[in-house]
């Protein structure tokens, strides 16, 4: 089994800044692409960010110039630098990865379980 873990989040005011973390432990061959979600109250969960193993990016326009994702594949480790927050960047944030667990096995999609980001004065 894989789990995923995320930390980091919290309240901040408007112009802050706050770093999300999600790591991945368990039986893990390889992860492949790993994204961060989120979903703000009333409203449908959306795509954020992604990067490949090989570090490729991209970013919703929403947050292009702000924040920015990255990956330790040595520490099964994504995470999303969030700068010049804005209250309607306030939702919950989750992480998912690609995940093969054995050299032969398929690719399986595991999610985190969702940290709370606030943005308020």
């Amino acid at each position: 089994q894989v789990q995923l873990v995320e930390s980091g989040g919290g309240l901040v005011q408007p112009g802050g800044s706050l770093r999300l973390s999600c790591a991945a432990s368990g039986t893990i061959f390889s992860i492949n692409v790993m994204r961060w979600y989120r979903q703000a109250p009333g409203k449908q969960r959306e795509l954020v960010a992604v990067i490949s193993s090989g570090n490729s990016t991209n970013y919703a326009d929403s947050v292009k110039g702000r924040f920015t994702i990255s990956r330790h594949n040595a520490k099964n480790t994504v995470y999303l630098q969030m700068n010049s927050l804005k209250p309607e960047d306030t939702a919950e944030y989750y992480c998912n990865a690609d995940v093969q667990t054995t050299k032969l096995g398929y690719i399986y999609r595991y999610w985190g379980q969702g940290n709370q980001v606030t943005v308020s004065s």
